[in-house]
């Protein structure tokens, strides 16, 4: 079998049967009706993990990209752990881990997200070895 094929082959294994895959590639799996956890990558910054719940939120939810985005488990994670976002701002975390200006509570909405951090660099287009 060829490398690439049998990374992805174990990518689609290892990923739950339910898990959306981000435009990144980041795995996203809904948690509730308004809660979903981005899995733990490896190398990958915390933005990555915004542009995936983004994603899911505008094109899985279909929910208008004004919606905001909070962050739900609080920073710093610990190592292997993914982070978990809301659409519910009463399960916001103290603190986001963004600095954002013009945003006195540090979210973002669903737009912003997809747009500032699903950036060229972050997306792997199907079939990447990466």
């Amino acid at each position: 079998m060829r490398p690439a094929l049998a990374l992805a082959a174990a990518l689609v294994l290892a990923s739950p049967a339910h898990a959306f895959r981000a435009s990144n590639g980041m795995s996203v799996d809904p948690t509730g009706p308004d809660e979903v956890t981005v899995a733990f990558r490896s190398g990958r910054p915390a933005t990555a993990y915004w542009c995936a719940a983004g994603d899911y939120f505008d094109r899985a939810e279909n929910l208008a990209r004004s919606t905001r985005l909070y962050r739900v488990s609080p920073p710093p994670r610990k190592q292997g752990q993914g982070i978990t976002f809301s659409t519910d701002a009463s399960k916001a975390a103290a603190k986001s881990g963004l600095t954002v200006f013009g945003s006195p509570d540090g979210t973002i909405s669903i737009g912003h997200a997809t747009s500032a951090f699903c950036n060229a660099e972050d997306v792997i287009p199907f079939g990447s070895d990466r």
